[in-house]
């Protein structure tokens, strides 16, 4: 496995907490992906479009602190104390099939795991125990 990293939801104002978090810890943002800038949501609300579909910030030592908007228009409901998974990094898709796979087992999958828009394999579920998790794979360029 590549790496562990905490990933955070917020109601809305994640960059706003990135930016909060980014003058406590300094640093640079890895990424900053807006919802209007993946192809396949183009259909939401305007009011969703700006909102952050993804944003990291390296802590030191490998983590990562990440995070991302809830949508009510996607479904999605911001539970303050629910707001967080574990996002696993994998080294193969096969290691992330894996874990999936073995994570799932009497969840609940909330995306199955998959090639996804932004160019990783990635997935979402619940374990039998409520525990959110994010498996993904991207291959080295």
């Amino acid at each position: 496995m590549i790496s562990v990293n905490p990933y955070l939801n917020f109601n809305g104002n994640t960059e706003e907490v990135f930016n909060f978090y980014k003058s406590v810890f300094g640093g640079e943002f890895l990424s900053l992906i807006r919802f209007k800038d993946i192809p396949d949501y183009g259909k939401m609300p305007e009011v969703d479009k700006n909102k952050l579909m993804h944003i990291a910030l390296p802590l030191g030592n490998g983590i990562d602190l990440m995070a991302s908007d809830t949508l009510e228009s996607m479904g999605q409901k911001h539970i303050a104390g629910n707001n967080f998974s574990i996002a696993l990094h994998t080294e193969s898709k096969e290691e992330a099939d894996r874990l999936f796979n073995a994570l799932s087992e009497g969840g609940n999958v909330e995306l199955p795991i998959n090639d996804v828009p932004w160019g990783a394999y990635f997935g979402m579920l619940n374990d039998k125990f409520g525990i959110k998790w994010m498996v993904s794979y991207a291959a080295k360029k």
